[in-house]
């Protein structure tokens, strides 16, 4: 037998009409914009903020680790609150805890209570993302959904990458503080404007929350995500606790949750409903931007950088220059491959943007002391690109292939995938980078630098060959699986 629609609560809206769709997304899209900016916009005052808060440098890097983490450990309850609460419910508890952290962040007077504002501000940004992902989904007809996912990728794209630019400019003239209390009146301002226009209501279930599923949840996903963190931070160094621990309490955890979840979704009561995984389109897709986002976080944010400042000896303002080209283009690529996609499906765009993933991936292996500036950018463009056309056909067919009740649960799995796999790539490539090396020194040298790249070429072919399995056709959601 097939799965039943979810009992409803209230009674849905019928859609609405164009333009108010599009302002309603257009106030989701500013709200995430100015949330996810601020996730990679302290990273530059890290070293400033161990003197002025009298800390170590392992100790405040958990300013960003705890962010993470804190996404990691509440995106995936993300699809409970979508189906249990209204749109715009979620919405402004999302923006009230984020302007909660963020003024508890900028009045700060030491690490803790600076460490406290940053969690607050996380739980706030971990919503964001998948209730836009979802609104889109239910908001914009199909024909239209891939030019709109292209917006939503210029957000994931450029808002982190333009971070760190922001931040060194707020700090050589104001102050670290000045990064919290810019953003603030963004905030209040999204706020308000969401408070006023986002009137969208929507289905709700009255399911109660599962708290064994909630505390198996953050130690699964948080466990996972500190270890892979660990590794990444230094190769595998030496820690006060192992990295490999966590890893493994994590994965455990991450199969108890899986089973729970697979019990609990047989009377539509699951934290996560793990159903998505039945529908081949989204597993195929799924998989493809998992090993995106390892590129993408792991290569272009991680390798790239040490290779520029290590091995070719640019200072850090040269090295944030020569990958401001690639980062535009994959920006600037959201709506135009969203247009395309929208006309010509998934495949014809996915398999080239992939080939040119794994071809700029193997041009980095060539790269050496004398490698010349011009051509690092060429290839960063280049993979930029390929991510570009994959990026956002990739979101759409994913949630494309789902029914509606099920999209809220599609968003928070892809977006959790976002985390583990950017952290999974990280971690993955600075271990190799660090073991490869041929001295003990803390950064790897280009010996070490040129295995990663190896090893990332083979992760480029395996994404060539996962995406030969996209599907053809476009705009058609999968019949529903046979239930377990």
């Amino acid at each position: 037998m097939t799965d039943p629609a979810p009992s409803t609560t209230a009674t849905p809206e019928p859609p609405p009409a164009a333009p108010r769709a599009g302002l309603l997304i257009g106030v989701l899209v500013v709200s995430a914009f100015v949330m996810i900016l601020n996730e990679t916009i302290l990273s530059v005052a890290l070293r400033q903020l161990t003197g002025d808060l009298g800390v170590s440098t392992t100790t405040v890097q958990w300013l960003t680790s705890g962010f993470l983490l804190t996404m990691a450990v509440v995106i995936p309850t993300t699809g409970f609150l979508l189906e249990r609460f209204t749109p715009r419910q979620v919405f402004l508890a999302s923006l009230t805890l984020f302007s909660l952290g963020t003024l508890l962040s900028a009045l700060a007077p030491g690490f803790a209570v600076l460490l406290a504002g940053r969690v607050v501000q996380a739980c706030g940004t971990a919503v964001m993302i998948p209730l836009l992902m979802t609104s889109v989904m239910r908001l914009v007809p199909v024909e239209r959904r891939g030019a709109t996912m292209g917006t939503i990728t210029i957000v994931i794209a450029v808002a982190p990458a333009i971070g760190p630019t922001i931040g060194g400019a707020v700090l050589a003239s104001l102050g670290w503080r000045w990064m919290f209390w810019i953003v603030l009146p963004l905030a209040l301002a999204a706020l308000a404007l969401g408070a006023t226009w986002l009137r969208l209501d929507g289905e709700t279930r009255s399911v109660p929350l599962d708290l064994p599923s909630v505390l198996l949840s953050a130690l699964g996903f948080g466990g996972l995500l500190f270890g892979l963190t660990s590794f990444g931070e230094s190769g595998g160094g030496e820690h006060l606790l192992p990295p490999w621990l966590p890893i493994v309490g994590g994965a455990l955890a991450l199969l108890v949750f899986g089973w729970r979840q697979t019990r609990l979704q047989r009377r539509d009561r699951a934290l996560l409903d793990l159903r998505p995984f039945t529908y081949r389109s989204f597993v195929v897709a799924l998989t493809l931007a998992g090993l995106l986002f390892m590129c993408l976080l792991g290569v272009a944010a991680i390798l790239l950088p040490l290779y520029l400042q290590t091995v070719l000896r640019t200072g850090t303002f040269v090295s944030g220059l020569a990958v401001l080209p690639g980062g535009l283009v994959l920006g600037l690529l959201g709506r135009p491959v969203g247009a395309l996609f929208d006309r010509y499906g998934a495949r014809p765009l996915v398999i080239p943007g992939a080939t040119a993933m794994a071809v700029s991936l193997w041009l980095f292996t060539a790269l050496g002391p004398g490698s010349p500036l011009a051509a690092v950018i060429g290839i960063h463009v280049l993979l930029m690109a390929g991510l570009g056309l994959m990026m956002t056909p990739l979101m759409t067919e994913s949630l494309g292939s789902l029914p509606d009740h099920l999209y809220s649960h599609g968003s928070a799995i892809l977006a959790t995938l976002q985390q583990v796999a950017g952290a999974f790539g990280t971690a993955v490539f600075v271990t190799v980078a660090a073991l490869g090396s041929a001295t003990t020194a803390p950064s790897p040298d280009a010996d070490g630098l040129h295995s990663a790249f190896v090893v990332a070429g083979c992760v480029g072919v395996l994404a060539v060959i996962t995406a030969l399995f996209i599907r053809r056709r476009v705009g058609e959601t999968e019949p529903e699986p046979v239930a377990a």
